[in-house]
């Protein structure tokens, strides 16, 4: 088995992986231990940038098609049953919503794509069934990465079928895309460091048709998309993509326990079948290194965030788009070596950055859980006061979770080997979207024509972007990225708007929509420029330490 690129792991991350470099004509294996797709309870949501990725790739509307439908809302509920009355209600707009919003947008401060919610047992099978169209891409399930061995050439790695036999497969790259025990990473010797173990809980899938349908009960929540119970066992109840599947969180002492705690939390009798339950840890940690020689890795194999804020598979998809445009670059002959040394130094950052999110939404979380106490569920005047309590600190705290838009839409690659440096910068927001257009952040969207966005202008090409009336020729930049064998284009925007919301005449953004530089004037070196953006910059134009991450591989690195 021969690739250019083998992918060990077929969830959201690796499939996405798969299939972005397949559409670019790499040649993938892409191999996962399991039998087939599973229909267990992972995660639920893409996010506003995931949904601006698959746009890009042309199959946001079948992700769309095939999540919770546009009309359902997305509130967010604290309550004490669901059939009492809740004791908040957080609105957020339902995806039509937030897209005929977006749709009439005139200015930078929206993304291209609202999210979707899709669970990702929905999610899976059809990243899956879309790869197997492409022809550069083999998908082998039942095929467990066992190890591997590298050289300045490339990567050996022997898997295992289902059957007990083994197979080696030869790729000049190796991507770990496994998960939060990935093999891959232990492999590599990399530790996880942070904080583990925060909080076990259980998990339960339940399939109840009724449920859905007869909300609000009594003077219960309506619909909605999350239910946090004030309780003292953590129990969150969250709507899956088909209304008729549901998920329950809560700290139970064994798995039988969850079909009660489902009865107790729904407060009423309801037709139901409990499908799964297994446990899980809230966990912190990140990867000392994303990557070896010729092996990466993505995903929860880098990173393990706890959901509050949606930022683990989410950021898991950002590490895809930005590994493979790096490594097709390179496969593709004109990418220099510091683009794929870059993969680690922007995206570990996201990654930590990321962690911190989600521990500022775990620890709003974990402050209005806290003030629950014996007596909370009295019909007493003490009682109605420790919810009316509970109720104002969670207006305050739950927020913090549903509200991620900058760390979404904001992050800001920092001291990157591939963007010129500029010091200074934008602030670093979970919560707000300062939609600048500072460099090593995503290009801001902007609408150029009905439902044609800014971004769907740059294909898989470095693009020229000129601001304004009085801009000069690019002529010489052009010839530069050409001389390396790098794409790029040069799009024109002489409209007074873009150059007013955008602040400069000139940019330079990558394949992957971030700006690798910006100015008022031309560059004097515009070949500088070039092999900066290319990956093959020799001097340091950045405070990025080359050495620390050497070009070639270890003569033989053993697994």
């Amino acid at each position: 088995m021969n690739s250019q690129v083998l992918i060990v792991g077929a969830g959201p991350v690796g499939l996405t992986l798969a299939i972005d470099l397949g559409m670019q004509g790499i040649r993938c294996l892409l191999v996962e231990k399991k039998e087939q797709a599973e229909f267990l309870p992972k995660m639920e949501r893409c996010n506003a940038r995931t949904m601006e990725i698959y746009r890009r790739l042309g199959i946001a509307g079948k992700i769309r098609a095939a999540g919770l439908r546009g009309d359902v809302p997305m509130d967010v509920y604290v309550a004490t049953t669901m059939v009492e009355p809740p004791l908040l209600r957080l609105e957020y707009d339902c995806v039509d919503a937030a897209q005929a919003m977006i749709a009439a947008s005139g200015d930078t401060t929206q993304p291209a794509e609202a999210y979707q919610l899709i669970s990702q047992y929905t999610l899976e099978p059809l990243l899956k069934s879309i790869a197997e169209t492409l022809p550069s891409l083999t998908v082998m399930y039942g095929a467990e990465f066992e190890t591997f061995t590298q050289d300045a050439l490339g990567v050996s790695t022997i898997l295992r079928r289902a059957d007990g036999s083994t197979m080696t497969a030869h790729a000049e790259y190796l991507v770990g895309c496994d998960g939060g025990a990935s093999r891959v990473r232990k492999a590599l010797g990399v530790s996880l460091r942070g904080e583990g173990n925060l909080l076990q809980l259980r998990q339960a899938l339940y399939r109840c048709d009724e449920l859905f349908d007869r909300l609000p009960m009594g003077d219960g929540p309506g619909h909605g998309r999350h239910y946090h119970i004030a309780d003292n066992q953590s129990s969150f109840l969250i709507m899956q993509d088909s209304t008729r599947h549901w998920t329950l969180h809560a700290v139970v002492e064994d798995d039988a326990a969850m079909a009660a705690q489902f009865e107790k939390v729904i407060g009423t009798p309801v037709k139901y079948e409990m499908l799964y339950v297994g446990e899980w840890k809230q966990n912190l940690l990140l990867a000392d290194r994303y990557a070896e020689g010729r092996v990466f890795l993505a995903g929860d194999a880098a990173h393990l965030v706890i959901p509050t804020g949606g930022l683990g598979m989410n950021t898991g998809v950002g590490d895809a788009i930005d590994i493979s445009w790096k490594l097709a670059a390179t496969l593709n002959g004109w990418g220099g070596p510091k683009l794929l040394q870059s993969y680690e130094v922007e995206r570990r950052q996201v990654g930590d950055r990321n962690i911190g999110a989600s521990r500022y939404a775990s620890n709003g979380r974990r402050r209005w859980r806290s003030q629950w106490t014996p007596g909370f569920n009295d019909d007493t005047a003490y009682g109605q006061q420790l919810r009316a309590n509970l109720a104002e600190v969670a207006d305050i705290e739950q927020r913090k979770t549903n509200e991620m838009i900058g760390a979404e839409l904001g992050y800001r690659y920092v001291d990157s080997p591939l963007i010129w440096d500029e010091p200074g910068g934008p602030e670093h927001l979970f919560r707000t979207y300062d939609p600048t257009a500072w460099t090593g952040v995503r290009l801001p969207h902007i609408w150029v024509q009905e439902n044609v966005s800014i971004h769907d202008l740059i294909g898989r090409t470095y693009a020229i972007l000129r601001m304004g009336r009085n801009v000069a020729s690019v002529d010489h930049i052009v010839n530069e990225f050409r001389r390396f064998g790098a794409p790029i284009t040069v799009l024109d925007f002489p409209e007074d708007r873009y150059r007013e919301l955008y602040k400069c005449n000139y940019f330079l953004v990558r394949p992957d929509l971030h700006i690798a530089w910006r100015s008022n004037s031309l560059p004097a070196e515009a070949g500088k420029l070039a092999a900066l953006a290319t990956g093959h910059a020799v001097d340091n134009m950045s405070r990025y330490h080359a050495a620390q991450y050497p070009t070639q591989p270890p003569k033989s690195l053993a697994s």
